[in-house]
């Protein structure tokens, strides 16, 4: 994991505790520093989800036993498009997760 900025250095985001949250380090890259996202339902330009201000259980669930992140709001998939949150390294390492105990996680 690292750390990432919610809003990018790039687009103004400072470096405070308000706008930092950790990432993996694929998830960054793909982010890099975008701000927005295509819904892929309904071709909305949408913001990322932030975790600081937004609930992620209104926003995505598991599926597949936890080895993926099914979008439930534009918001949702926008950020499960963009950060390919569903890629197959992922979606492999959660499986595995899944059947040690390990994931998904708890509320």
């Amino acid at each position: 994991m690292e750390i990432d900025h919610i809003v990018p250095e790039a687009h103004g985001g400072t470096t405070v505790e308000e706008n930092l949250w950790l990432a993996c380090t694929m998830c960054n890259l793909y982010k890099g520093d975008q701000t927005t996202a295509n819904d892929p339902l309904g071709g909305e330009v949408l913001a990322l989800f932030n975790p600081r201000a937004q609930e992620w259980s209104e926003h995505f669930a598991w599926v597949d036993h936890g080895a993926q992140i099914f979008g439930l709001t534009a918001v949702g998939r926008a950020t499960t498009a963009a950060l390919r949150l569903n890629r197959s390294l992922l979606v492999t390492s959660r499986r595995k997760w899944v059947s040690a105990g390990w994931h998904p996680p708890k509320a």
